[in-house]
């Protein structure tokens, strides 16, 4: 299977087939409209709307899974984004990434890009800390961490890199941009 054999729901509840993307960058991110990393809406909208004629495309996948951090219904999660940060790239229906009833996409992604470590800083500490807690052995798996985990597919549907939320988003785009 590839990234173009996997269909997401829109949060008005229409079929999007991710084949419709074939031959562009892709950023896929799942985010909460509640959440410490919540301001990545702002240069993930700026990436969007600098690249987008280049052949960018970003998906954004809401999820509730982290610390319950994106309540609400899918249009409330969208007023709140349209509000807030004006956002213009699709957003999907919210949806698990973890667990028995995750996305068959975000099965395909993990098992192409496993997790390789928040990296430096405070942040990275601060998760490193709490998710310990829960999972002393949460380093080994490849399941999403956090909110605003990202994924960039080249244009021929390789997915390239797995970036953390604890990753700076002018890294994200440098990454992304390379691929333009």
């Amino acid at each position: 299977m590839s990234i173009y054999d996997y269909n997401v729901t829109t949060a008005k509840g229409e079929v999007f087939s991710l084949g419709d993307l074939r031959g562009k960058v892709i950023l896929i991110v799942n985010t909460a409209t509640g959440c410490g990393f919540t301001p990545q809406y702002k240069p993930i909208e700026e990436m969007y709307t600098k690249y987008h004629d280049q052949g960018l495309e970003i998906l954004d996948i809401p999820c509730n899974q982290f610390g319950n951090q994106a309540p609400g219904t899918d249009e409330e999660i969208h007023e709140f984004c349209q509000v807030h940060y004006n956002t213009t790239f699709p957003q999907m229906r919210k949806s698990d990434v973890n667990g028995e009833n995750e996305l068959p996409l975000y099965t395909y992604l993990k098992s192409e890009k496993g997790f390789e470590g928040f990296g430096k800083g405070m942040m990275a500490k601060v998760l490193d800390k709490m998710l310990k807690k829960s999972d002393p052995e949460y380093e080994s798996n490849p399941d999403i961490k956090w909110n605003f985990t990202k994924f960039l597919i080249d244009r021929q549907g390789n997915v390239v890199a797995r970036f953390e939320p604890t990753l700076s988003m002018k890294e994200v785009e440098k990454r992304t941009v390379a691929l333009l």
